[in-house]
């Protein structure tokens, strides 16, 4: 046989791979090995570093739950409280609460944006660790913060919490990205809850840490001059406010272990040879090593940008998505940050352990009373709540779990808010309150305050997965942005928290409206990220 037949019999044959199709090949190959790979020491680690700042987020965004009372005593100008000591005014309060939301929207949109032009995890750009820093640095210049002529300290509060909330912000999408792209399909959904859950330990932590406070300074507060100079209760918030920055220091260092996520590696860098290796060196060691004379392996892939993004947003099937987890967030988000920062507020309207005592004894038994009531709110209902979805999420699916919890709330508002008169006449009908409000901070975390995180981090393309879930993170801090100054406008009309009832039937509406926009999005359970991309995968790189 000739070689010339030989070559046109061979031609004749199966087609030999192209560059293109063997590179795509290699990226289904790696994408499968995350999607079908064991539990790990790394993926527990990830859960871990990005609990953490979850962890920080919660302590400094709850803490001044407690830390506003510990400032009314000293910088207050309100009406006094029962008689003796003063409280923030409507504006302090308004202002040292929604500050930080404020400024955590702003950051969830920037580093929501940031991470996906230079990667979540980036370590050359440090987008996560700057957002830490800020964090930390925010947190401790409150603890250090004075005023002066031109500026009250609340003012000064007020900005420093606004450049912490910008930190805070980062930490949603960032850390949503990181734990859904370097989990398996199957544990992905408990991965990323185990992740949110830090929030409620966060905020049990701030209400604890402050007993503690409140209870080593006990001699000091009742030996203050008197009710209107209670000189120890100035450094008590500066400790519970200070020590915030702890866990973000820790924090600091584990967080930049991590390495990018290989999807951004593959689909944002378009280097797959380095995604490969990570994947393989991560799944087996745990460590990661980028070597800087490596052949890099470039491809073409979608890329992102404006034009691309209303493209793809821009159709009914994706836009929907991103609709529907943006509003289920921000209706959350109003009911669970009306109550969660203005918790002490509801103990108080209810009767909840209002102290009888007067003078320095007062200050004493108020703020022990508030640190208490606010521990039994989380222990009886926050913290629960993260584990239900934790143990539920990847077998019932996160639809169902976000329908049965803004079903749930709906109704226990309506309780709430149309019986609060009945529900706080006596104090049995004020146990039943207690009892109520419980359920539903346990069903805020059995449903939509867990979901609402983990469906946006799972639902939308790899090169706008964090963009899209900063915008849903920023709508949720939008609403409570809405709740707070709502609140503050609202709560006193008629008398002292005479409208809180009324308060509690809007949630419920939100609540409602919340049913709705969860119809919208997709069950993410069993199926991997390219799957709920909406896009084709085949040859979606190609060799350059």
């Amino acid at each position: 046989m000739s070689n010339i037949e030989q070559d046109s019999r061979e031609s004749v044959g199966v087609e030999k791979p192209t560059a293109a199709y063997t590179i795509d090949s290699k990226r289904r190959a790696a994408l499968q090995e995350i999607d079908d790979a064991p539990f790990s020491w790394f993926h527990a680690k990830v859960c871990l570093v990005a609990g953490v700042g979850f962890f920080t987020d919660a302590y400094d965004i709850f803490a001044i739950n407690i830390a506003s009372t510990m400032l009314g005593y000293i910088y207050g100008t309100g009406s006094p409280l029962n008689k003796s000591g003063q409280k923030l005014n409507k504006n302090q309060d308004l202002g040292v609460k929604v500050a930080t939301p404020v400024g955590t929207l702003v950051g969830q949109l920037l580093f929501g944006w940031l991470a996906d032009v230079v990667g979540p995890n980036d370590i050359d750009t440090l987008p996560d660790g700057i957002e830490l820093l800020i964090i930390i640095v925010g947190t401790f210049a409150q603890a250090l913060s004075t005023g002066g002529h031109a500026v009250t300290i609340i003012g000064v509060l007020v900005v420093w919490r606004f450049l912490m909330g910008i930190g805070i912000g980062g930490d949603y999408p960032l850390s949503a990205v990181i734990s859904s792209e370097f989990a398996s399909t199957r544990i992905r959904g408990r991965m990323m809850t185990a992740v949110f859950s830090a929030q409620g330990w966060g905020n049990f932590t701030a209400a604890l840490v402050a007993l503690i406070i409140v209870v080593a300074y006990k001699h000091a507060i009742l030996n203050d001059p008197s009710v209107d100079d209670p000189k120890h209760v100035d450094v008590m918030w500066r400790i519970l406010i200070g020590l915030g920055c702890v866990p973000g220091t820790i924090a600091l260092y584990f967080r930049l272990t991590i390495p990018e996520t290989p999807r951004f590696t593959m689909d944002i860098e378009r280097n797959v040879q380095q995604a490969s290796d990570d994947i393989k060196n991560v799944l087996t060691t745990g460590t990661f090593y980028v070597d800087p004379d490596a052949p890099v392996e470039r491809v073409n892939a979608p890329r992102a940008s404006l034009a691309d993004f209303l493209h793809h947003f821009g159709q009914w099937k994706n836009g929907k998505v991103l609709l529907g987890t943006a509003w289920s967030w921000f209706a959350l988000d109003i009911a669970f940050y009306g109550l969660g920062l203005n918790s002490s507020i509801v103990l108080q309207a209810i009767g909840f352990g209002t102290p009888l005592t007067k003078g320095t004894q007062l200050i004493y038994d108020n703020l022990w009373n508030i640190c208490v009531g606010n521990l039994i709110l989380s222990a009886g209902g926050l913290i629960p709540g993260y584990y239900f979805t934790f143990l539920f999420i990847d077998s019932w699916g996160r639809k169902p779990i976000q329908l049965m919890g803004f079903s749930a709330l709906t109704v226990l508002f309506v309780i709430l808010g149309f019986g609060y008169e009945k529900l706080t006449a006596t104090p049995a009908a004020t146990k039943g309150f207690v009892v109520l409000y419980c359920f539903a901070n346990f069903f805020q975390n059995f449903g939509p305050n867990s979901t609402t995180f983990v469906v946006p981090g799972e639902a939308f393309p790899t090169r706008y997965r964090s963009t899209a879930h900063g915008i849903s993170a920023a709508s949720g801090k939008l609403g409570a942005i809405v709740a707070q100054v709502g609140f503050a406008q609202l709560k006193d009309i008629g008398g002292t928290n005479h409208f809180v009832k009324h308060i509690l039937e809007i949630f419920a509406f939100f609540m409602l409206t919340g049913i709705f926009s969860t119809l919208l999005i997709p069950e993410t359970k069993g199926l991997s990220l390219e799957e709920l991309s909406n896009e084709d995968q085949d040859g979606f790189i190609k060799g350059n």
